[in-house]
C-alpha cells in the first residue's frame, strides 16, 4: 500500500460524492491506495452515502463512531487503520484539494516526515482569518516551530510518524509541534484552498480561545506526560526543601530560647512540607497511571466497513 487518505467527517452528506470523485481521480495516479472515512457520529445521511461509495469502490473503508468524539479521536482511529507508506489527511468539506496530493508526497520524498499544508490564499471570511492568524503566531512563538497554518487539515505523513506521535484530546491542532518535538522533520507547502460549497463551518471563533488553553495542556503533556515525576517530583522536592530550611531556621531560634509557636513563618514551613509531600505523591500516582492508560482509545466504533478484520 503506497498511500492512505484519512478523512474525518461530521455531517458532510452533500459533499461526499464530489469529494470521492476528486479523490479517486488523483489517487489513481499514485499506485496502490485506500480511502478511510471516519464518520464522527454524523446525524445526517453521511454513513449511507459512504456505504454507497464502498459499494462502488472496495478500497473505500469506513469507520463509524457511536457518537461525536471530535477530530482528534477520528484521526487517531484513521491512523490506526491506515496501511499506506504515506498517509494524507484532509477535511471532507471540499475546501482541501486532492490535486495537491502528489506535491505533498514529493515533499516527503525530499526527506521530510510531515508536510503541512499552508492555505496561503485562504477562502474564508475575515472573522475566521484574523483569529487564525493570531492563533498561528502565538502557537509558533510558544512551540518554537514557525508555520503559517498549524490547523490546516491537509497534511502528509510518513508512516513512522503516525505510529509514534499520539493524537488525542484536542491535539490535532498542534500535530506539527508534536511531530517536531518527537524529533521528526517538519515543513509546510502552500496549497489551494476553496470556498465552502455546502453547509456551515463546524468551528466558531471560540475554538481559538479554547485552543490557547489546549496549547498549554499540550506543552505540559509533551514535556511531562511520560514522566510526570519529573514535574511533580521536582516540585515536591523544592517545596519540601524550602519547608525544611524554614523549620530548621526556626528550630535554631527555638534552641536559643525564641518562642516560635505563633510565628507565621512556622506555619509557612509546615505548609510547604505538606505541599511537598502531596506534590511528590501526585508524581508517583501519575507515573502509575501512565503505565495503565497508555494508548487507550477515547472512542467507540459501532461499524467497520471494508476491513478484513477490525483495526482496533
Amino acid at each position: 500500500m503506497n498511500v492512505s487518505a484519512v478523512i474525518p467527517l461530521f455531517n458532510e452528506e452533500p459533499s461526499l460524492h464530489e469529494l470521492f470523485t476528486r479523490l479517486e481521480a488523483n489517487l489513481s495516479k499514485m499506485g496502490n491506495w485506500e480511502i478511510i472515512f471516519i464518520d464522527d457520529g454524523s446525524s445526517d445521511r453521511s454513513l449511507e452515502v459512504l456505504r454507497t461509495l464502498h459499494d462502488r469502490e472496495a478500497r473505500v473503508r469506513i469507520i463509524s463512531f457511536r457518537k461525536n468524539y471530535g477530530k482528534s479521536a477520528a484521526l487517531h482511529a484513521g491512523f490506526k487503520a491506515a496501511r499506506g507508506q504515506y498517509v494524507i489527511t484532509l477535511d471532507a468539506d471540499l475546501q482541501d484539494d486532492p490535486a495537491e496530493f502528489q506535491s505533498l508526497i514529493r515533499k516527503l520524498e525530499e526527506g521530510y516526515d510531515l508536510v503541512s499544508g499552508w492555505k496561503e490564499k485562504r477562502k474564508d471570511p475575515i472573522e475566521k482569518k484574523l483569529p487564525s492568524k493570531l492563533f498561528n503566531s502565538v502557537v509558533g512563538l510558544l512551540t518554537g516551530i514557525r508555520l503559517h497554518d498549524f490547523n490546516c487539515g491537509l497534511k502528509a505523513y510518513r508512516r513512522e510518524v503516525i505510529a509514534e506521535v499520539p493524537v488525542y484530546g484536542e491535539m490535532h491542532r498542534f500535530i506539527p509541534a508534536l511531530v517536531h518535538w518527537a524529533g521528526f522533520r517538519v515543513t509546510e507547502l502552500p496549497v489551494q484552498h476553496h470556498p465552502r460549497k455546502h453547509g456551515r463551518s463546524k468551528y466558531g471563533a471560540k475554538r481559538y480561545l479554547s485552543g490557547f488553553l489546549d496549547l498549554l495542556s499540550v506543552i505540559f503533556l509533551v514535556r511531562f506526560a511520560k514522566k510526570p515525576m519529573h514535574l511533580f517530583g521536582l516540585g515536591g522536592m523544592l517545596f519540601t526543601f524550602a519547608g525544611l530550611l524554614i523549620l530548621g531556621y526556626l528550630t535554631w531560634g527555638w534552641m536559643q530560647g525564641v518562642w516560635i509557636g505563633d510565628r507565621p513563618l512556622f506555619f509557612l514551613g509546615i505548609l510547604l512540607m505538606v505541599f511537598g509531600v502531596q506534590s511528590f505523591s501526585l508524581g508517583l500516582i501519575g507515573e502509575l497511571l501512565t503505565r495503565f492508560t497508555a494508548d487507550r482509545g477515547e472512542y467507540s466504533a459501532k461499524l467497520f466497513v471494508g476491513f478484513d478484520q477490525e483495526p482496533f
